[in-house]
């Protein structure tokens, strides 16, 4: 481990890109502690404190929501322009076209209405919390000024998050929302970690002891589900160029058992922020209450997870486009016609696969709701519990992935 950090340090591209990245949390972190105007905090907090579903949106945002910073949407709105653009492509084939056939101008052109929709959905999501924290008495009347200006320094922080997370996608290392949302989660670990010092209770040693172990099986299966992998055998026919012989060799085309990483915990998180706004601006008091028991919660959670996993894969990952591509480079699975044989054995492997890695993930995602419940200790669940956990570690497997195949990269170079 040290080799490898020394190697980053030597490395001046690499090393400026992870500074970069630094760089960037930094400013969030500074934008996430500077509220919007007309707000008193610390009765926000209060609030708060004693909500579950707004404690785990606070969780992703790193504090800026009991905040009231600018970016208390985080990346929200354009996670969810970014799951209704991908939803129309699997109805309209002209989007889909965009999206899967036209290449990297075709997905820069999609990305860029993604961004555009992004401004309307904070502008809704962002007065709908205002609405709803007035409703809930945690801030008091508004004037319209104010009111105006509360929702456009909204509006503007979550465009300028979502361009801070464009410009680590585009110059340093790793997805940027992903990075934005792990930095989120982590800002605030310390926090909860000195809050469990200071409630500390002897009386619940044995409660402690059985979370931390239950803690440490979390991470195993969020290590175990986002590396495992099914290997599908695929050989090479002998090709003749010349005077040289090519292929012949064997190999294996890898399948994840969760294809899709983090992405259905953040897109489940974020569809289930939406009902919840809706309904608190239009005042259906009922479908709050349903959505604030823990069972509907946990529920409504794991089917959304589950879901998201399979609706992910399905947009990027295409068995046709990967028959096509064996098939002209020479390649077959031994056994399997190429072409539409080996495009419907590649999907029949996927479902299966996919259903192991859609309810392990699920189960993982709603594991604080069971720690709690078998443990007692309420006010540390989301602390090390399955949502935060599964993005903090599949997020830091993926950049040591990148960061270890560019060193490797180097390695070829020298």
């Amino acid at each position: 481990m040290f080799k490898k950090i020394l190697e980053i340090l030597k490395a001046k591209d690499l090393r400026a890109k992870i500074l970069f990245i630094l760089f960037i949390f930094a400013v969030f972190r500074l934008m996430a502690n500077i509220p919007i105007p007309g707000i008193d905090v610390a009765r926000i907090r209060e609030f708060f404190a004693g909500n579950q579903f707004f404690g785990l949106m606070n969780l992703f945002t790193g504090g800026a929501l009991d905040n009231v910073s600018i970016v208390m949407l985080g990346l929200g709105p354009y996670i969810t322009a970014v799951i209704i653009f991908q939803l129309l492509t699997m109805i309209f084939p002209q989007m889909e076209k965009l999206y899967k056939e036209e290449g990297e101008a075709g997905k820069q052109k999609f990305n860029q209405y993604c961004r555009i929709a992004a401004v309307p959905f904070a502008l809704i999501q962002g007065y709908s919390m205002i609405f709803f924290l007035k409703s809930q008495g945690a801030i008091g009347s508004l004037d319209p000024i104010t009111m105006i200006a509360a929702v456009l320094s909204i509006v503007a922080g979550s465009i300028i998050l979502m361009w801070l997370g464009e410009l680590i996608s585009e110059r340093g290392i790793g997805n940027g929302v992903s990075l934005l949302i792990f930095a989120g989660i982590v800002a605030d670990f310390p926090n909860n970690v000195q809050k469990m010092f200071i409630t500390f209770d002897q009386t619940q040693l044995f409660s402690y002891i059985l979370f931390g172990l239950l803690s440490l099986l979390v991470i195993a299966g969020v290590v175990l589900v986002n590396e495992g992998r099914r290997n599908i055998s695929v050989s090479y026919a002998k090709r003749v160029r010349g005077n040289k012989m090519y292929g012949g060799a064997s190999t294996y085309l890898p399948l994840n058992i969760n294809p899709a990483g983090v992405i259905p915990i953040i897109f489940a998180i974020s569809f289930l922020m939406l009902p919840s706004m809706l309904s608190s601006f239009l005042g259906w008091t009922a479908v709050a209450n349903f959505l604030n028991n823990t069972w509907v919660y946990g529920i409504i959670y794991f089917i959304l997870v589950f879901a998201f996993t399979f609706f992910y894969t399905a947009v990027t990952f295409d068995p046709k486009s990967i028959s096509t591509n064996l098939q002209k480079m020479g390649g077959f699975i031994p056994g399997i016609r190429p072409g539409e044989n080996t495009a419907q054995f590649l999907q029949n492997i996927l479902n299966k696969v996919l259903v192991i890695g859609a309810t392990s993930l699920g189960l993982i995602a709603v594991m604080p709701l069971i720690i709690q419940g078998i443990t007692g200790i309420q006010e540390f669940a989301f602390m090390i519990g399955g949502t935060a956990l599964v993005i903090i570690v599949s997020v830091a497997l993926e950049t040591m992935r990148q960061i270890n195949s560019q060193l490797e990269m180097r390695e070829y170079d020298s």
